[in-house]
């Protein structure tokens, strides 16, 4: 058995709480061998209303000392700079590339055909461009717009654009196979195979929240796989409280510690998130059982340094 400390004890103790509960909670202390799974918050930053979003869910994260990632659209960007730069430039915040206007870079079933390679040349270089004049940094991530079931697996001419742009890592894997839905809780990989050791996919888990709540004015859809790999991550219905999404997210959190994944991150969009909880409540749930699994927090750029020296 794995010892514990007698400051673990107490930790455990104050931070579960007293009874049954630290008994669980114990639990969690005596698996502390395991390699940690980290948790990223990451959002798709795409729209005028996430403006308005952001600032509600800055002021979680700064509650909770939370990182994130937000992907966020060049467009959408170059509309506010100096608000997005007050609001996300903080040592909490990773800001990464969602290309300069969410135009697909591969044929996607639900979203679209792909542009030309011309164009997704200019949403790559335009969305990073963007991103480093407003805030003054690196941008070495970038996630597409809506993302594919296989990544951008056999994709060549569109990994030697990201690569000839200084991206290190693309977040595009955010569906399951044949384009089901919630996405599998894969791990990093390098598109080696495709002749780029040096860039990494680092995936998104779970379903694309807004999708949950028919924001996207979908309404029912062939989406989920039959038999399910995650049949308890698949509501009866559109979500309708935050609890029923609080309660959709505990299952690729739980599994993915259960496992012993590298890593767990969903798939949130701001303008979502607030015109379905404008309390942010749902985040508030999430991130307190974050902490309560023993889950690490961190950015898509830190896990990325991580991946890349293992």
């Amino acid at each position: 058995m794995h010892r514990i400390s007698r400051r673990d004890f107490v930790r455990s103790a104050v931070v579960c709480g007293i009874g049954a509960t630290t008994v669980s909670c114990m639990n969690d202390v005596q698996k502390a061998g395991q390699k940690s799974t980290r948790y990223i918050a990451a959002y798709d930053t795409e729209s005028p209303a996430c403006l308005a979003a952001c600032r509600k869910i800055v002021e979680v994260h700064k509650r909770f000392a939370m990182p994130a990632t937000f992907f966020i659209v060049g467009r959408t960007l170059d509309a506010h700079p100096a608000e997005y730069r007050q609001l996300l430039d903080h040592p909490l915040f990773e800001v990464a590339t969602h290309t300069y206007s969410h135009r697909m870079l591969r044929d996607n079933a639900f979203c679209g055909a792909a542009i030309t390679l011309d164009e997704r040349r200019k949403e790559i270089v335009k969305g990073k461009e963007a991103v480093e004049r407003v805030f003054e940094r690196s941008c070495i991530g970038l996630r597409p717009g809506c993302g594919f079931d296989n990544a951008f697996k056999g994709e060549p001419a569109v990994l030697k654009l990201l690569r000839e742009a200084g991206i290190r890592y693309v977040s595009s894997l955010l569906w399951g196979p044949d384009y089901s839905l919630p996405a599998l809780l894969t791990e990093p990989f390098s598109y080696e195979e495709d002749g780029f050791p040096d860039l990494w996919e680092l995936p998104g888990h779970g379903w694309h929240e807004n999708l949950l709540k028919d924001h996207n004015r979908w309404g029912p859809r062939r989406l989920t796989l039959w038999p399910s790999p995650f049949p308890q991550a698949i509501p009866d219905g559109f979500c309708q409280t935050p609890k029923d999404e609080f309660e959709v997210n505990k299952v690729f959190l739980e599994k993915a510690r259960q496992t012993n994944k590298s890593f767990v991150s969903l798939i949130w969009h701001p303008w979502s998130l607030a015109k379905f909880d404008p309390a942010m409540k749902m985040l508030e749930l999430t991130f307190t059982h974050v902490r309560r699994l023993g889950l690490k927090p961190c950015t898509y750029a830190q896990l990325h340094e991580h991946v890349s020296k293992t």
